[in-house]
């Protein structure tokens, strides 16, 4: 029987590794990853410790420094176009660095490419900073396969996680859409991007998220109890189910009504704003950085480092990725390179 090849993976904008991971448990072997977040590289370091971690300014990269991959995968930064931000998109260094991905996938040529941002860039700008992201995509001859997974319909995972994902492969061009598509569409042939399906949503519901918490991992801070505090008072009088998970959301707590945990974000790092909050033996409490990083599909083995700050564990679960989510996409592209 002839055996399978290890497709090699080269991972830009890595933060602690959600898509390392994901490509990793579809049997790849991750080779590189950049991250230039010195406290996201230090959890990366502690879990990942096989994979060569490129602590730098992805603008310092290039076929010179970098090793040749099957693989190239980029969540590049969300934040310019996140309606949780600012959306100053291309006009935000980081919204720049999108053209450094750009560089890179030229410099290496990969057989193929992800790409991870928030869905809020599709509409950006009226749809002009999609619209570029397809044009410089189109002019590196890879193809160009848009689509939006929520991963409490496509996994386990109960989080309302929405998000844009392209996937393309190399000398394909042809096979390019204008917006993100939900099935692929065959009337153009190609060798590989008319054989990609996207993911079909799950026919099983997520577990109920109850099953992610660890209350090993809580402290005192956690809880709302404080009478005397005005926020903690409103807490405590809105937070009336278990099988419910709010935010405080900076005048008002938020009830989410899907049964699911809402999105996780990286401003959960910025004085609590966002933590989800639960009911737990009758007493309100928020997520601690740990269960968040359960809800984010990470095993319940990965290991959070001492040395980092709570806030800081807290934005780095919100910028990174459904695993398991990422994972079915990571097999179906491993599926059409094996199989072609």
């Amino acid at each position: 029987m002839k055996k399978k090849k290890k497709y090699s993976v080269g991972s830009l904008f890595a933060g602690v590794g959600g898509i390392c991971q994901a490509f990793t448990n579809a049997s790849c072997k991750v080779v590189w990853a950049n991250e230039i977040d010195k406290n996201a590289c230090i959890t990366y370091k502690l879990n990942y410790k096989t994979t060569k971690l490129i602590q730098d300014d992805i603008r310092n990269l290039d076929k010179n420094n970098l090793e040749s991959i099957d693989i190239l995968t980029a969540g590049f930064p969300c934040q310019p176009f996140s309606v949780a931000g600012k959306s100053r998109g291309f006009e935000d260094e980081r919204g720049k660095l999108f053209f450094e991905f750009i560089r890179i996938l030229n410099d290496l040529k990969p057989e193929v490419y992800l790409l991870e941002n928030v869905k809020n860039i599709v509409t950006h700008h009226n749809g002009e900073s999609f619209k570029t992201i397809k044009d410089e995509i189109y002019k590196t001859g890879y193809s160009f396969i848009p689509f939006i997974l929520n991963a409490s319909k496509y996994t386990q995972i109960p989080q309302g996680r929405e998000r844009l994902y392209i996937v393309g492969f190399k000398n394909e061009k042809e096979y390019s859409f204008e917006k993100p598509i939900k099935v692929n569409i065959n009337e153009i042939v190609s060798k590989y991007s008319s054989k990609f399906i996207i993911p079909s949503i799950s026919i099983t519901k997520p577990e109920p998220f109850t099953s992610f918490l660890d209350d090993l991992t809580v402290n005192e801070t956690d809880f709302y109890n404080n009478e005397s505090n005005m926020i903690h008072k409103k807490v405590m009088e809105a937070v009336c189910r278990e099988d419910t998970v709010y935010q405080f959301r900076r005048h008002y707590v938020r009830e989410n009504k899907s049964g699911v945990c809402p999105t996780l974000t990286a401003n959960m790092g910025s004085g609590g704003h966002n933590v989800p909050i639960i009911l737990r033996n009758g007493v309100p409490r928020r997520l601690t950085p740990k269960e968040c990083f359960n809800l984010q599909g990470f095993d319940k083995n990965f290991q959070l480092p001492e040395n980092v700050p709570k806030g800081q564990l807290y934005k780095q679960v919100g910028n990174s990725v459904v695993v398991s989510m990422v994972q079915r996409i990571a097999e179906e592209i491993i599926r059409v390179l094996y199989e072609n």
